[in-house]
């Protein structure tokens, strides 16, 4: 046992399940390894612990699913144009300012679960923003509004 009692092989990429990690008994269950470049495969985890799991092909593409609804919301909320020039200031302020923290923390959890290196969800989630863009962004299913304003949010662009 070293001086700060860790267990420094399991950070070093020494699986729990490994006899090292067992002998001292701090690790009991199974943790799959993090990626730290691009692979490919079903085995991943992505946004909560364990999930989609091991050996789980229904699970991995509902995952997938749920990366590419979530970009497609992402593009919506980026595009929308629903708040009325004649609403209430304060009120369509305080809807404007919901709606934008829902679209940041849906976009935060897209990144998130980009984090995971797996290729298919990298994949849905360009799919899913490219759709939504076409669907919400594009001229090609949508009219400039009368008064010229084209969304209730700011873009989510870099300003540099």
């Amino acid at each position: 046992m070293d001086k700060g009692g860790m267990n420094h092989m399991h950070g070093m990429g020494m699986p729990p399940s490994s006899p090292a990690a067992a002998a001292n008994g701090t690790f009991r269950h199974r943790h799959m390894m993090m990626h730290m470049t691009f692979f490919w495969g079903k085995n991943t985890e992505v946004l909560f612990s364990g999930w989609p799991g091991y050996d789980h092909l229904g699970m991995y593409i509902l995952s997938l699913v749920v990366v590419f609804v979530l970009a497609v919301l992402v593009e919506w909320l980026s595009n929308c144009n629903y708040i009325k020039e004649s609403a209430n200031r304060a009120a369509a302020g305080l809807l404007q300012t919901a709606m934008y923290g829902l679209r940041i923390g849906l976009a935060y959890m897209l990144m998130l679960a980009v984090m995971s290196f797996n290729g298919g969800v990298f994949l849905v989630a360009i799919a899913g923003h490219t759709l939504g863009f076409l669907f919400f962004g594009s001229r090609v299913f949508n009219k400039p509004a009368a008064n010229g304003k084209t969304t209730d949010l700011p873009p989510m662009s870099c300003n540099c």
